[in-house]
């Protein structure tokens, strides 16, 4: 490991180019895609296999087995301080991209971990109960997933610092689309190969059969994210970084502190609208995000790998509501009203994964989620683009940077909001499809409260008066 500052021989070797610096290429576009295709697997894995073993196999309460799960989104104010360091601390000779393989060799270890120590909970909850050696299994897999969630913030946020490093206004939009739809694309190919994988375990299968397949599983997937993420990075941070040319040309206001991000929420009244949206529509987005899995195996009888599987019909979904709103809906409707559709339509595709329970059948289900995935593309598409108006462009990267970690704590609380709200649903109802309804109709309502908060949201009002309000934050901070 190395560390140290521009001034060094190595980095000036690194960073220097007595040439012009080569514009990113397509092929190298959907190169790095590869590495946010490895994330979009790991995502499935850990939250599309883990949270069902916890709650139905393991029998762990909801709520105690998404607070552990959210402890990965929690950590996320640490984004703050690695996108600082890889602006200060070269690592392994990069600034961006040691980091993203050290972090990226962190989150797959502790996944790896995380699920032994899983096993281990289980054990201990079978054998003794809920005492005080099962706490500290609970504990100690809370603490891992803590550390996997600092490990993703370690890879992720130098790995999207990279990506406006190595672009120029003109092209980066194109990289950013390409990244996020293999994201996605990561989402659905790493479902299905989690469910081919799996293919062999049954509804009913003995714990050590599922402990067999999931151990096996968290070796070959890591693995594959492994070679993928030095696959989609090996020199490109050398070949196409500007990060040399671009240092002392970045503004004092660039750099995010928790105390910043907070005052730029709350700078004027329609920042405050428009990012109490932003959270109540997340909440909307991923209350059902922990208990889905777990919802298949309850009501529909479908297996681990099965309902892992649900996860690329969301993915598919989400790639087809993304395109739909880019090319369509925002042309057509507009960024607000886009939003807003998103909003109501996700509220009703709720409605049809509650009745879909009533029925038993998982067609109905994948149908559900197909939907629910096009609305969410809808929603997101609208409100990213929404905010890109309601962004003061001289702070765009402090703005955003304050929009994408109160985002990140949301989603936390939604998935904690989530598995509370199905316990709760159980102690209002012993009908299994009813307790379970309770959770996605809370969902709806979310949605039903976002699009009430889009509607106060005024573009002009925000050009007009909360820009300097967010000036006078960001001077502030400075001075």
């Amino acid at each position: 490991m190395t560390t140290g500052d521009l001034s060094s021989p190595e980095m000036k070797r690194n960073y220097s180019h007595s040439e012009p610096i080569p514009k990113v290429t397509l092929p190298t576009m959907i190169r790095l895609g590869l590495f946010q295709m490895g994330l979009g697997m790991m995502s499935v894995m850990v939250f599309g296999v883990l949270n069902r073993v916890l709650i139905r196999e393991l029998a762990v309460p909801s709520t105690i087995a998404t607070v552990i799960l959210a402890l990965t989104l929690f950590v996320a104010p640490a984004r703050i301080i690695f996108g600082q360091l890889s602006d200060t601390k070269p690592l392994f000779g990069y600034h961006r991209t040691g980091y993203v393989w050290l972090g990226a060799a962190g989150l797959v270890t502790n996944a790896i971990i995380a699920v032994q120590v899983m096993w281990q909970l289980g054990a201990s909850l079978k054998a003794v109960g809920w005492t005080l050696p099962t706490y500290g299994w609970a504990g100690l897999l809370g603490f891992i997933f803590a550390l996997y969630g600092l490990s993703v913030s370690m890879c992720s946020t130098p790995f999207a610092t990279l990506l406006v490093d190595i672009t120029d206004e003109d092209d980066r939009s194109r990289l950013v689309a390409v990244d996020w739809s293999m994201l996605i694309g990561g989402t659905i190919v790493g479902a299905i190969t989690i469910g081919a994988l799996l293919k062999s375990l049954e509804i009913d299968a003995t714990i050590t059969q599922v402990q067999s397949q999931i151990n096996r599983l968290f070796l070959i997937i890591p693995a594959i994210v492994c070679i993928l993420t030095l696959v989609a990075t090996w020199g490109v941070e050398k070949k196409y970084s500007r990060f040399a040319n671009r240092v002392g040309k970045t503004q004092s206001g660039s750099h995010l502190s928790l105390g910043r991000a907070v005052a730029i929420l709350t700078a004027s009244r329609q920042t405050q609208v428009f990012f109490t949206f932003l959270v109540v529509m997340t909440l909307g987005l991923f209350i059902q995000d922990p208990i889905l899995e777990t919802y298949g195996g309850d009501v529909f009888k479908l297996s681990v790998g099965e309902t892992a599987k649900l996860n690329a019909f969301w993915g598919t979904g989400t790639l087809m509501g993304l395109s739909a709103a880019g090319f369509w809906f925002i042309p057509k409707l507009g960024k607000q009203k886009t939003a807003r559709l998103g909003c109501m339509l996700v509220a009703a595709s709720m409605l049809w994964v509650i009745v879909a329970g009533f029925t038993h059948n998982p067609v109905f289900l994948q149908l559900a989620l197909l939907l629910f995935g096009i609305c969410s593309g809808l929603v997101t598409t609208g409100a990213i683009t929404l905010m890109l108006d309601l962004t003061v462009p001289e702070t765009a990267g402090t703005f955003i940077g304050a929009w994408g970690l109160s985002q990140a704590l949301a989603k936390g609380f939604a998935t904690v909001f989530g598995g509370v709200a199905l316990d709760l649903g159980k102690l209002i109802s012993p009908n299994i499809v009813l307790a379970y309804g309770f959770v996605f109709s809370l969902q709806a309502l979310a949605m039903i409260v976002a699009v009430k908060l889009l509607d106060r949201v005024n573009v002009r009002e925000f050009q007009t008066t909360a820009k300097d309000a967010v000036k006078a934050v960001i001077a502030a901070d400075v001075d």
